[in-house]
Formats: C-alpha cells, structure tokens, sequence
C-alpha cells in the first residue's frame, strides 16, 4: 500500500483531466498524501477547488507564488515527493520534458526531483501516433522516465483509437508497483488461480464457487515486488492484472497442459486455483434433453497437477493451497506431505469473510517444519504479501534464486 508516501499528481490541460479526481481518491484510498499541481490550460477543464477538496491539500499553479512558510514550491515539491505522476499528460507537456524546457510549476518541478516520475499520456490518437511524440517517449523512457500506455477506445473527439487516459485503478497500481521494494526480482513465479469447468454436454458443466481473487492477489503482489509473473486462470469475472503474461483456460486437462507447459522455466509455483477433482468421464456432443426421471452422470479424476508437479520439482518452491471444512490442519498438512510442497495456504469454509468470493481471508501457513503461521482476517492482496514472504524466506536459505 501507498501508506506515508508522497505522491505530486500533475494535471495538463486536456479533457482527461476530469478523471485526475478518481484518481487523487484511489491514490488516498491506498494510503497516499497526494499534493497537486495544475497548468493553466488544465483549470479550464477541472476547478482547483475540487483537487483540493480531495486532497485535503493546496492546490499549486502559480510559480511564483509562495507557501505560508516561505517555501519554494518546485523545489519543496520535487524534494518532498516518492514519486511524480502526471496524468493526463499532454503532447505538450512531454514535448517540454524531453527537451528540458521549465517554463511553469510541473514542468519545473519534474526538472528538480531526483523522484520517479510517471507519465500517463492521453489525447488524440493521430497525436499519441505522431512520430514527434513518439520520439519523445523512447527518448524519455531511455532516460529513466516511466510510462503507462495509453488505452485504446472512444476518444473525445468521437473516434476510436488508442489515447485514452488509462483507469484511475490501473494508474494507481502503477504507483504501487514504482515504490514496492523489488525483493522478488529474479524469481519466475507460476501462479494458478479460479475454478475450471468440466463438460457434460455443449451447455452444462460442474465447477466450483472459485473467484480467482486469491490467485489473482499473489499475482498482483508477486508483480508489485518484481517478479516475472504468469498467470493461469479458469474462467473468472476479474480483469488480468497488469504486467502479467496471462494464461486463460477452461478445464482441469487445459490447466494441467498449461503448469506443465511452463514448469521449466519457473522458480516458485503457487497453485491457488481450485482445480475440479472429477470430470464427466462420457461428455455428450449435443444437448442433453430434460425427460422424466433423473439423470445419471459418471465421474473419472481429473489430473492431480500438483502431484504432477512434484515428481518434477527439482529445487523449485511450491506452494499449495486447501480448502477444507473439518480437520483443516491435519488435512492441510497431509496434503503438503504427500504432494513434497514447501508452504500450504489453508483456509476453512464458513468462516464469515474467508473463502470463496470473499475480498479478504483468513488463513494458516503451514510448512514442512511443523510451523503454523495463523493471520487474521486480511484483505487477500495482504495475505498474498504474507505468503510472499514466506517464498522469500524459503528462497534464501536456499542461498536465492
């Protein structure tokens, strides 16, 4: 989280500004201070009062104009800040960076900061095309400045293209990933998530109450300290985190091929999706039609992947996950035994806010030593940083990565 850091959000003039308010309260909701400053052109598009209202701080424009206490703004600003985000960020004002050209407050204070600085840019497609701007970003971005892309969709001037400003949330996460200690770095973290489908017919499947928001946080986590990150997922209703190499597939066999397709190249497997045990061993090509009576459905296993992994773990970190609902640890811990994992992540249904579904957890680390780490209810993201550390730990007795 963005907790005691302080973040200088730049405003230009273009009609994105609007979101910089979505994005001053995600910023604050993550923990930031967030302290803003606005050109001239970008007053026209949003009043300063309402960053301000935000923000709970002063709103800066003006150079040369003086705090309470006699501070120099660009420099108390570009001295104070963990990081500088400009959103939206004008064609102008990238212009102005890249040839070092100081001619208003942020334009100033960018050139003063030793801070990350992060630019979101957003404008007209033939513009966010233009070689000219172009240039500046390569030229920006070998010299250590960073970069979220532009999204792609309906613009303001009717036309669909690329040059949207990015979500507030997505820009935010960028944040977040900029002022994480990069601890992980190095490490290729294979990590599963949501539930998997198993067919009987072209309509019908059985699966599970699987969300994939756990696997995901690990995701999400792994990625913010530096990991090289890839994500399988089952079918979910969540959106693929940014900076990722997403996987998607359906069934128990899909997610099978796709852990083992990568296994070689990973150093730490977390297998957080609830993959089906059983599968209809016939599957009907055509619809089966409702008739009187009932319906008789013969399961067979499924691959158990995690065993699977086992047998070709070498010295690779693995991690599992159970979800019980008696006996948690004991049947935690003989599923950590019989599959050689390092770590396993228990979690018992019916505790209220764990499990499925649910933003937070509540779980015990359990690991080969006999050691139960119990965490209370947390938000997922945390208990995917708990668990993280955990890798880490394991990863240096090891002598690394």
């Amino acid at each position: 989280m963005l907790k005691n850091k302080n973040v200088v959000l730049g405003i230009t003039g273009g009609i994105a500004a609007y979101k910089a308010a979505e994005l001053t309260r995600e910023l604050l909701k993550r923990g930031a201070e967030v302290k803003v400053i606005m050109t001239e052109n970008a007053v026209r598009f949003i009043a300063p009062l309402t960053l301000q209202t935000l923000s709970g701080n002063p709103v800066y424009s003006d150079m040369f104009s003086l705090s309470g206490d006699a501070e120099i703004p660009h420099i108390s600003l570009a001295q104070t800040a963990d990081i500088i985000v400009v959103a939206p960020a004008t064609a102008n004002i990238i212009g102005k960076i890249a040839s070092g050209i100081a001619d208003d407050l942020l334009s100033t204070t960018i050139i003063a900061t030793k801070a990350p600085v992060l630019i979101c840019p957003a404008m007209n497609s033939n513009m966010y095309d233009n070689p000219i701007l172009r240039s500046n970003i390569d030229k920006l971005s070998s010299l250590g400045y960073l970069f979220v892309n532009a999204g792609y969709g309906e613009l303001a001037c009717k036309s669909q293209g690329p040059g949207r400003l990015p979500d507030p949330g997505d820009i935010a996460e960028e944040v977040e990933v900029v002022l994480t200690e990069k601890d992980l770095e190095g490490h290729r973290i294979l990590i599963t998530a949501g539930p998997t489908r198993e067919s009987f017919d072209p309509v019908r499947y059985i699966s599970n109450h699987s969300s994939g928001k756990m696997g995901y946080a690990l995701a999400v986590m792994a990625r913010r300290r530096g990991a090289n990150v890839t994500l399988i997922s089952g079918p979910t209703a969540l959106s693929v985190p940014a900076g990722v190499r997403f996987v998607g597939v359906l069934s128990a066999e899909e997610m099978r091929d796709a852990v083992m397709e990568r296994l070689e190249d990973s150093t730490v497997i977390i297998k957080a999706a609830a993959v089906a045990d059983y599968r209809p061993s016939i599957a009907s090509d055509s619809k089966i039609k409702k008739k009187d009576g009932g319906l008789d459905v013969r399961f067979e296993r499924t691959p158990d992947i995690i065993s699977e992994i086992s047998g070709r773990k070498g010295d690779r970190i693995l991690v599992g996950f159970a979800m019980e609902t008696e006996n948690l640890v004991e049947n935690a811990k003989g599923k950590m035994l019989a599959r050689d994992m390092d770590l396993i992540v228990a979690n018992e249904l019916g505790c209220p806010g764990s499990g499925f579904q649910h933003d937070t957890n509540i779980v015990k680390i359990i690991d080969r030593s006999n050691g139960i780490e119990e965490l209370p209810l947390m938000d997922k993201k945390d208990v995917a940083d708990r668990v993280l550390d955990r890798v880490l730990e394991i990863s240096g007795r090891r002598g690394g990565k």
